[in-house]
């Protein structure tokens, strides 16, 4: 029992100081690894900047917009206050007034649609951003060695 207990115990000692430290293959594969992974937080940075100019962007068009659609408000009341005679000025002929309203309609619906264009893409930007988010969240998960998941 002795001899095989002295076996036994001798035979780990050797399995732990036989497991050299790593080899010339696997320090060259954890290099590779790490570059790999910096050169993507690279690119997920870029893409984040880039994300960031296009929301950017999309805010100014949007205040923008803003702008115009009450210009064109201010403008719409007074000519519907000239349409209905409440205001003082008759040198207009009512075609030409109802004509400047129909131009003022269309141009406030397509300002609208703009605005709609401009919502999705910012809302789509932000959906770009959590998938991004999401997908760094996997990456680091996928990361951590097996023993500790």
């Amino acid at each position: 029992r002795k001899q095989a207990a002295e076996y036994s115990t001798s035979s780990s000692d050797d399995e732990f100081e036989s497991k050299p430290s790593l080899t010339h293959k696997a320090k060259r594969a954890l290099r590779r690894r790490r570059k790999l992974e910096k050169e993507t937080k690279q690119l997920i940075k870029q893409e984040e900047l880039k994300r960031l100019h296009k929301a950017q962007a999309v805010q100014r068009q949007l205040e923008e917009l803003e702008e115009r659609q009450r210009a064109l408000e201010i403008f719409g009341v007074k000519l519907e206050r000239e349409l209905r005679g409440e205001s003082d000025s008759g040198t207009k002929d009512e075609t030409q007034m109802l004509h400047e309203w129909f131009e003022l309609v269309l141009e406030k619906n397509k300002l609208m649609r703009y605005e709609s264009e401009l919502l999705i893409i910012a809302q789509e930007l932000e959906l770009e951003d959590h998938q991004s988010r999401l997908e760094q969240k996997l990456r680091e998960k996928m990361a951590i060695d097996g023993k500790s998941k």
